[in-house]
């Protein structure tokens, strides 16, 4: 009786395929590939600055990329991984295609990096599965499943140098799986093995694959590539480990959990792929590589996102030669009826299947909600701070570091949280992100800094938020009044003035205390003058959240003597601007106006 194994290694092509002329089969498959890459390329860039599930160790490859491309000094605050050639491979880049010339933030800049490695990743495994024997629309399928995901979608955009790690080790592979190997093909997949695991430690888990797949098609050569490999590692992690041993980041969020939530049926998919593989011959090998990064993922330590990000091209793989390989058991002619009872069942089975995977769809796309602001709160305050503390020495965490730094802040006027290990060197400003308000119990010279701290400016909310903060003011007097209570009641008498006219929403901030004490008194000052017309106290962006009084006024009517009036200003009361604008005078304060001068209004 005919007997049938999964531990075949099937064709490469049907017998529909043989027929085919070949320029036509070459045609069809760069239509595929061309499509595919197209949706991967696409989703990539719509979903590029999603703002979760967020990674607080991104920022710090974003600055390091940044300060080698500049030759700048930079120490990142702990915790984000060692990958000096990660980062070289970032920098090089961002330096040859002007990423930070061209993007709005430098995590833009330094994310486009991410989507172009997913590109090529496609590319990869598609001629991995073609090499391993799947037709051309199991491997479609593949990368379909790669370049569609939600859970790639929301993994492949971030900055993480595992990300180049496994493009390196599917490059090494794809080597290895040439059909007319020489030599010099198994030196350039040894050099690709070993780029990949002085990227990402983690990257050592695909050297059984490798290997396998050496030993398989040629013993001697397999032990020439493991000298030239061996040779390798041990020098980088020998004499130059100081400048190229690569290390780990810190495990935390987001875990595995957070990821599968995006689209679970990838990891139901993923483990019935990964054990059903062992039983196919060709696919073996990535089986046994897979098996062993999944097992990572109990061990304590290790980022749960570096080692979804290597598994990700694995498990599609396996899953469409799994799928191909049950869907190609032949059954004997004289039960054709039978066979044709189970390709039914394969049909609905795979019907269910897709069914489940779109069904997670459904969720996990809202879920990453795709954000056309390329820019975000830290874009924002970073221009707040250069608009108002330009020159300033300022304490950043490595998020901000890399924004003000492509924003031109010269390199020297920031100060990371690395150089407070003992004491904060002096800074007037500090600009922190929500991710680094644990920084502050890592560097206890940090909490001194902010002992005689106050907000100046917040953008954003939640984990997106960014703080800027005012460093040394004077301690608050306890004897007196409140500033707030004084505003309210000098902007009460304001209002009983005849000679001044509030629109509803500018009298509305008088009553709050929400008037900068400066525009209360200089408004008055006017009135003496001539008749004055509030149109409204315009607020600056970030200042409100913060507690900031309004320091803006627009005025309307009697435009010439009120700019001159504003303009002719002296020592407290001169505004860092007037400007004619078509709506009126638009005069502007500095920020912190001297305590005390509403103090007749303070005892009421």
């Amino acid at each position: 009786m005919a007997q049938h194994s999964w531990g075949t290694t099937f064709s490469g092509r049907s017998p529909a395929t043989l027929s085919e002329p070949a320029s036509g089969h070459r045609l069809l498959s760069l239509d595929i590939v061309l499509a595919l890459l197209a949706l991967t390329g696409g989703l990539r860039v719509l979903y590029l600055a999603a703002p979760s599930p967020a990674l607080p160790a991104e920022a710090a490859n974003v600055a390091h990329a940044y300060a080698l491309g500049h030759l700048t000094p930079f120490t990142d605050a702990g915790g984000a991984g060692v990958s000096p050639f990660g980062w070289w491979q970032l920098s090089a880049y961002t330096m040859v295609s002007d990423a930070f010339g061209r993007s709005a933030t430098a995590l833009a800049a330094v994310r486009e990096t991410m989507l172009v490695a997913a590109v090529a990743g496609a590319v990869l495994l598609w001629v991995l599965a073609r090499r391993l024997g799947l037709t051309r629309w199991a491997s479609a399928a593949a990368v379909l499943l790669l370049a569609a995901s939600p859970l790639a979608l929301g993994l492949q955009r971030l900055v993480v140098v595992e990300h180049l790690a496994v493009v390196w080790a599917l490059g090494a592979l794809v080597l290895l799986t040439r059909p007319d190997a020489r030599i010099r093909h198994d030196v350039l997949a040894a050099g690709c093995l070993l780029v990949a695991v002085l990227t990402s430690p983690l990257a050592l888990f695909f050297l059984p694959a490798a290997g396998w797949l050496l030993v398989r098609r040629a013993p001697v050569r397999a032990a020439l590539v493991a000298v030239l490999l061996n040779l390798g590692l041990g020098i980088a992690f020998g004499p130059a480990a100081g400048i190229l041993r690569p290390h780990l980041a810190t495990a935390g969020r987001p875990s595995a959990a957070d990821w599968v939530a995006l689209d679970p049926a990838w990891a139901v998919l993923s483990t019935v792929a990964l054990v059903a593989a062992l039983a196919v011959t060709s696919l073996r090998p990535f089986a046994v590589s897979g098996l062993l990064l999944a097992a990572t993922l109990a061990v304590p330590g290790v980022p749960h996102t570096a080692v979804l990000a290597l598994l990700l091209p694995v498990t599609p793989l396996l899953l469409a030669g799994v799928v191909q390989a049950v869907t190609r058991q032949r059954t004997p002619a004289h039960r054709w009826e039978a066979g044709r009872r189970r390709g039914t069942g394969a049909a609905l089975a795979a019907a269910v299947v897709v069914a489940v995977v779109a069904a997670g769809w459904v969720y996990g796309y809202p879920a990453l909600r795709p954000s056309t602001d390329r820019g975000g709160p830290l874009s924002d305050a970073q221009e707040w701070v250069q608009a108002n503390a330009s020159g300033s020495r300022v304490l950043v965490d490595d998020a901000a570091w890399a924004e003000l730094a492509k924003a031109g802040w010269p390199t020297g006027m920031l100060v990371a949280p690395a150089a407070c290990a003992v004491t904060c060197p002096p800074a007037e400003w500090a600009v922190f992100t929500a991710d680094a308000t644990g920084l502050r119990h890592r560097y206890p010279a940090l909490e001194a800094a902010f002992e005689d701290a106050g907000a100046a400016a917040v953008f954003g909310t939640g984990d997106r938020r960014v703080t800027v903060s005012r460093l040394g003011l004077p301690p608050a007097d306890p004897a007196a009044g409140s500033e707030s209570s004084a505003r309210a009641h000098a902007g009460e008498a304001l209002q009983a003035s005849t000679r001044i006219t509030f629109t509803p929403d500018a009298a509305a901030v008088l009553r709050a205390g929400r008037a900068d004490p400066r525009l209360i008194a200089t408004i008055a000052a006017l009135a003496a003058l001539q008749p004055v017309r509030v149109a409204a106290f315009p607020e600056v962006p970030g200042e409100d959240p913060a507690g900031q009084p309004r320091r803006r006024v627009l005025l309307t009517g009697g435009e010439d003597g009120a700019a001159a009036f504003y303009t002719g200003q002296r020592d407290l009361f001169r505004p860092a601007s007037v400007v004619r604008t078509g709506g009126g005078v638009l005069v502007t304060y500095p920020l912190f106006a001297p305590p005390g001068l509403l103090i007749p209004f303070s005892s009421r």
